[in-house]
């Protein structure tokens, strides 16, 4: 099989990557082991997340490093025959999340940001999705008056930067809004810009469909076999033929160090791992927005499947077994802010973030080999920056000008 190019990797990025690659009249064969969204991509809180201008940093006081110290909290928790493999990695993500490195991050990080929901939007109009999106936001509900002004002032400074839109929720407004939430919450943040997504796996279906539509073509496959292939690159498929290009992208997510050490990159990579689980609410409760309980650190989320509670980050090596003690903990806080019913999934879910230690993504070209790009490493942001991720490496695979400035998320600053 010959094709213009193939993308190894069919989670949201790969997929996006494939469909805008297919819109610019390249044809393109999306290869990936498994089923398109069910990996990483399946997993997430549903967020796309215009307010996110700030990417998830390394906390510097002592206070916080002391609790995560502990092991025991919901937020972030970790392996500890994986800190010495990790050290590296982790001390790197702490210096770039000094005060002032990572403001400077965020205003780079923010040039992706800003397009988040508009070039989703775009995609999913074209696909016939946008009954999966909801544009309602979603809130930080607050136990104590410190958390609350700590949050609210950060929203009004990012406010001022970046021209991001919230609403301070009071107790009343926060009652009125989410009837069924825990009453001794004494108030909210509202961000209003960002959309939210009620079947994240329904969504990159909805693409990938798209991207069929339009000519391009799926393949199950190893992504290890890639190749040179004189001028190109070339994988062997699933079915024991051989597929060739003149481009390839890694869209392989937290796989994706598998394939670049092999090709010579040492790029630092990591991943975060998180958990989810769906239940049904008891009697009538409705929640009618994603809502994270800021203190604890848990995400509580509506979708097609149910509530979905989502944890936060846990530091362990990719492929160690499930250790879902996160969910366990907050289970039962959750149940007390929301009236959650019975679990729906037969056990948790776990999927694997692929993080860089300056919280960016990798994207754009491999700075030692021909017509090979790479597009990983979007941590909490996978969903989110999918679309955006998407046309900025269709343009530079087919030379035309990007819209977004590459340069910040460029490889060859790990080089």
């Amino acid at each position: 099989m010959r094709t213009d190019t193939i993308v190894l990797g069919a989670g949201i990025v790969g997929i996006s990557v494939a469909l805008h690659l297919q819109k610019a009249g390249r044809s393109v064969l999306l290869v990936d082991r498994r089923g398109p969204g069910e990996e990483t991509s399946y997993g997430n809180a549903g967020l796309i997340q215009r307010e996110g201008v700030y990417p998830y940093g390394f906390p510097h006081d002592f206070g916080a490093l002391f609790r995560y110290a502990m092991n025991n909290t919901i937020d972030a928790s970790y392996h500890w025959n994986a800190i010495p493999k990790l050290a590296p990695f982790l001390l790197s993500y702490w210096l770039h999340s000094r005060p002032s490195k990572h403001e400077a991050i965020a205003h780079q990080y923010a040039t992706l940001i800003e397009h988040c929901v508009t070039e989703h939007d775009a995609l999913a109009t074209e696909a016939g999705a946008t009954h999966l999106l909801r544009r309602k936001g979603w809130m930080k509900v607050f136990r104590s008056a410190a958390e609350q002004d700590a949050r609210l002032a950060e929203a009004t400074k990012w406010n001022k930067e970046f021209g991001l839109n919230y609403r301070p929720l009071d107790v009343a407004t926060l009652r009125a809004e989410e009837p069924h939430l825990d009453q001794s919450l004494i108030g909210g943040l509202h961000w209003t810009d960002p959309v939210t997504v009620i079947d994240p796996l329904g969504l990159s279906k909805a693409y990938v469909a798209l991207f069929e539509k339009l000519g391009g073509q799926l393949a199950q496959g190893d992504a290890g076999t890639l190749a040179q292939d004189g001028q190109g690159w070339s994988i062997a498929l699933a079915d024991g033929t051989r597929a060739s290009a003149h481009d390839a992208v890694i869209a392989l997510g937290p796989w994706a160090d598998v394939l670049t050490n092999r090709l010579g990159y040492h790029l630092p990579l990591a991943v975060k791992r998180g958990y989810h689980m769906h239940y049904k609410p008891l009697g009538n409760a409705v929640l009618n927005h994603p809502v994270l309980d800021t203190e604890r650190g848990y995400f509580l989320a509506p979708m097609v499947k149910g509530i979905r509670l989502t944890t936060g980050a846990e530091f362990a090596l990719r492929d160690s077994p499930k250790t879902p003690v996160q969910l366990a903990r907050a289970e039962p806080i959750a149940k007390t802010l929301f009236p959650l019913g019975e679990r729906v999934d037969a056990e948790p879910w776990l999927g694997n973030r692929p993080c860089t230690p300056d919280m960016m993504p990798i994207i754009g070209p491999a700075p030692k080999h021909r017509n090979l790009w790479f597009s990983f490493g979007h941590a909490h942001h996978g969903l989110t920056l999918a679309a955006v991720t998407g046309r900025m490496v269709a343009e530079m695979v087919t030379g035309e000008k990007v819209f977004v400035d590459p340069a910040p998320f460029a490889p060859a600053r790990f080089t």
